[in-house]
């Protein structure tokens, strides 16, 4: 005996036009690298070590913070380290404080747990994707759970132009937004404007580019 699968009702143009969506005022530089992208969904950003992701997602810690948004890094590769206060000091999160959690290598299980609470962060990085040991199955149960009202950007290894690892590639194709960085300098790809490249350090950039500055 055949069962007949209930399909998804269709939505109209008119259900579409009313939707309501998590929108936000970027400001440049942010809005000519993203676009008019909502505070919500996943992110993917990729990068060799020792380009600027780590810079990329604190200086965007730092400006959302500024403009009232909850933050929390996860930071899992440096955790309560010299090297990560080094980090957070260049991008002054003191100044920040009251809506910026630096997570000391939370798991993904632990932090599922963070975000259910109430008034838990709005933007979250997690930092790295190959470090937090994350699961394809994983990573689509975080999104369904919380993708909807919550902006969460996975940094990750690079295997030259493209992210490292199985997870992170079959990823690439589901992100919202996709961002490499090289060079100090972050270039984006989002189907909703931006793509004007980013200096993390404009000096470094500069003298990576052979550029004037």
């Amino acid at each position: 005996m055949t069962t007949t699968k209930k399909l998804n009702r269709a939505i109209s143009v008119a259900e579409l036009e009313a939707t309501k969506f998590k929108d936000f005022d970027w400001e440049s530089p942010w809005f000519d690298l993203f676009g008019d992208v909502e505070l919500a969904g996943t992110w993917l950003m990729h990068g060799n070590t020792g380009n600027g992701k780590t810079q990329f997602a604190l200086q965007l810690c730092r400006y959302l913070a500024g403009r009232g948004v909850k933050c929390a890094y996860n930071s899992l590769e440096q955790g309560r380290s010299k090297s990560m206060r080094k980090q957070t000091r260049i991008t002054n999160m003191a100044a920040v404080a009251r809506n910026f959690l630096l997570l000391n290598k939370e798991s993904i299980e632990d932090l599922t747990l963070r975000l259910r609470k109430r008034r838990s962060p709005d933007f979250i990085v997690i930092d790295s994707l190959q470090y937090s040991g994350i699961t394809y199955k994983q990573y689509q149960a975080l999104k369904e759970e919380f993708a909807h009202k919550k902006l969460i950007l996975f940094l990750s290894h690079a295997d030259g132009k493209k992210p490292l690892g199985s997870v992170a590639n079959r990823m690439l194709y589901d992100v919202d937004v996709k961002l490499r960085v090289e060079g100090y300098r972050a270039f984006t790809i989002s189907r909703l404007g931006g793509g004007t490249p980013y200096d993390i350090w404009p000096e470094m950039a500069a003298k990576f580019y052979n550029e004037d500055l």
